[in-house]
């Protein structure tokens, strides 16, 4: 294959990995009954006047399955963390015993669950139309070396099979990662 359509090709499998990458991070940071640590890693903190990701502020320990103890590694933080979590929409209300926040993650109401599976749903279709907006740039890329006599129809032909066989690959990855996300949320 001609160096055009190498190219091409790698952009868009490096483009639909971050695509899926972005997709589980969004998944990841959707709640479900259970307490983890990745459910705070787009909560920032007032830190001394600037936004400052919580990860960086506190290290979290799982204690069960809807208990998590965030210890904060600056004790003059353990306010604005506090304000940071009452203030977030995870519904958790945390109690601070002058060490630590403790937070146990309140029962999710079916109701509820159905409204994040939403959610989920709305994630990974936004994962798949940017896979596919990328296959679009490709395929663009690969007719436009056709037609300028770069590369052979044929070359053309089997670079876009390629393209499709690399975009099913990932659209039935993000499938997955959404099937899993609408198990865990279903599990009572």
């Amino acid at each position: 294959m001609s160096e055009v359509i190498d190219m091409a090709l790698m952009e868009a499998e490096e483009k639909m990995d971050k695509a899926l990458e972005v997709a589980r991070d969004d998944m990841a940071n959707i709640r479900t009954g259970r307490a983890h640590p990745g459910m705070f890693s787009k909560l920032e903190v007032d830190y001394y006047g600037s936004p400052t990701p919580m990860q960086q502020l506190a290290s979290f320990t799982v204690q069960d399955a809807r208990t998590l103890l965030i210890t904060p590694y600056d004790k003059s933080a353990m306010k604005d963390i506090e304000k940071a979590l009452r203030d977030s929409d995870l519904g958790a209300n945390p109690s601070n015993d002058g060490n630590a926040i403790r937070i146990v993650m309140p029962q999710l109401t079916e109701e509820r669950r159905r409204e994040y599976i939403k959610l989920a749903h709305t994630k990974g279709e936004d994962a798949k139309v940017s896979i596919r907006h990328v296959r679009r740039h490709a395929k663009d890329t690969i007719d436009k070396a056709v037609k300028d006599g770069d590369i052979g129809e044929d070359e053309g032909t089997r670079a876009e099979k390629e393209l499709e066989a690399l975009t099913k690959k990932h659209v039935d990855t993000v499938d997955e990662i959404l099937k899993a996300k609408e198990a865990e949320l279903l599990e009572v």
